[in-house]
């Protein structure tokens, strides 16, 4: 599909990425940029067929696509390095899950002729690193692409190809309407995933007492999704602040009118927001992002 394609950033997602792409023999020849002397003796260790970039002003020229795959914040030092050798015929992508304000800021600054379509595959776990690298991550799993008027129709055809070929399903959505559905599906939930947690060991300091080892389903799942890179989640939360805050306003309000519910004993309306829940599990389950099973499917 390709000759040669360039990965910035060989954590997870990036990880993953290159071990579809080597499966499914996406490109003859895939180079890496990675920062983290860690990742890059893990990779040699699984001796992942790659080779590390050395000469930029080289090599990025030759690119058919560059997939950026580092955490947001590492975005305009990474545009500030490669984009003066970057091809007006190379597809530039990256894996962000907050878009407007990012990808605002940096267009403003970079050359006009670079096509930059942004994506968002919908997949990831808490863990991180390349050795957590799978390649069937995307399998089944959406990636959002994101277009506008301005996107290079030939290049989205291109780039839709290659993440149908390591397996997502493609939809498309503008820059506004992915932070506002993302804000509330994924960046919220972690939100409230980490005061929760807070909630916690606030609660223990003040009990003085241990209550980790009677961690309950509830609080074992949300440590999980706390347990997140929390580099890569403070940029989203930055990046996406506006729609989070309202999100969050908007979760606040609810918790109120709950609470208000429990305080007046009001059993029929709690039902029916529980009941309204299990609506909401269902639809996830009918649409396959999620299995019907006990547990999530853990054994």
């Amino acid at each position: 599909m390709f000759k040669k394609i360039l990965i910035v950033g060989c954590g997870l997602i990036g990880s993953s990425i290159l071990r579809a792409a080597i499966k499914k023999k996406i490109s003859k020849k895939i180079f890496i940029i990675e920062k983290s002397k860690k990742h890059i003796n893990q990779i040699k260790k699984l001796r992942l067929n790659c080779e590390v970039l050395k000469d930029p002003k080289q090599q990025i020229p030759t690119m058919d696509m560059i997939i950026i795959c580092t955490h947001l914040g590492e975005y305009l030092k990474i545009f500030n390095k490669i984009e003066k050798y970057i091809n007006k015929n190379t597809i530039v992508t990256d894996v962000g899950s907050a878009k407007e304000k990012i990808f605002r800021q940096i267009k403003n600054k970079i050359k006009k002729n670079i096509s930059w379509i942004s994506s968002h595959p919908i997949a990831g776990s808490e863990v991180s690193g390349p050795k957590f690298g799978n390649e069937k991550l995307f399998l089944g799993k959406w990636c959002v692409l994101i277009k506008d008027k301005h996107t290079n129709r030939k290049h989205m055809k291109i780039l839709s190809r290659f993440w149908n070929k390591i397996g997502s399903k493609i939809v498309h959505m503008n820059l506004k309407e992915h932070d506002h559905i993302f804000s509330i599906t994924s960046h919220i939930p972690h939100l409230v995933a980490y005061n929760m947690v807070k909630t916690a060991i606030n609660f223990e300091k003040k009990k003085k007492t241990n209550i980790v080892k009677f961690s309950a389903g509830g609080l074992r799942d949300f440590t999980r999704t706390a347990a997140s890179n929390e580099i890569m989640w403070k940029d989203i939360f930055l990046n996406n602040h506006k729609n989070i805050t309202k999100g969050i306003d908007l979760f606040i309000n609810n918790m109120r009118q709950i609470k208000k519910l429990i305080n007046t004993k009001n059993e029929k309306q709690l039902i029916k927001i529980m009941q309204e829940s299990k609506i909401i599990r269902k639809k996830i389950i009918s649409s396959k992002q999620d299995v019907n099973l006990p547990d999530f499917g853990r054994r």
